[in-house]
């Protein structure tokens, strides 16, 4: 997993050589790149889809009002820049659906958060939880995904990521039997309204 590649992958700045100032610094609310520089540095792969535009598997996924680049040259599943949301689209494209809308809420919950890994790992859960993206099923999906990886300097190893995201999970699903969530027909999105 990436030394922030937000998610939980390594090492994954750009498909390109990385600006310095930039290097270990996704999953930074406060410092990194604009998203006109990030997409100038992409090149004509990077796309820019719009907060509100972007589906995963038919399902519309936001991150509040921040946009999204896509970029399949990304050297990890994804990542984050204070602003933006990055998804490699060509490396989540096998992953079940569970698991690639994890990696989109682990990556919009370093726009929340910060660089901490675990607290978005468990912020990718709860919205999982709340949003009815995510069951027991799903659960285990994300865990195979993530408990090959070893872990880095900001990311520990897969196994001790899953334990942590079993637990969040648990306390997830605790918490939304005891709360309603309003009208059924609501449209629901993977981010919050701001």
């Amino acid at each position: 997993m990436a030394p922030f590649c937000a998610l939980l992958i390594g090492g994954a700045l750009l498909g390109t050589p990385a600006r310095a100032e930039w290097a270990n610094k996704e999953g930074s609310t406060v410092k990194g790149p604009t998203i006109d520089e990030y997409l100038n540095q992409v090149g004509p792969d990077g796309k820019l889809v719009k907060h509100g535009a972007l589906k995963i598997d038919g399902k519309s996924v936001s991150c509040g009002k921040r946009p999204t680049v896509i970029n399949p040259n990304f050297d990890s599943w994804g990542g984050a820049f204070p602003g933006f949301v990055i998804l490699n689209t060509k490396k989540i494209s096998g992953l079940s659906t569970p698991v690639k809308l994890y990696v989109y809420s682990h990556e919009c919950g370093h726009q929340f958060i910060g660089a901490d890994e675990t607290a978005a790992d468990c912020f990718a859960i709860r919205r999982g939880v709340r949003y009815g993206w995510l069951d027991a099923l799903g659960l285990e999906d994300i865990c195979t995904f993530i408990s090959t990886l070893k872990g880095d300097a900001v990311h520990p190893p897969g196994p001790v990521r899953c334990e942590a995201m079993r637990k969040c999970y648990a306390n997830a699903v605790q918490g939304s039997s005891r709360h309603t969530t309003g009208p059924a027909n609501k449209a629901q999105t993977l981010g919050p309204s701001n």
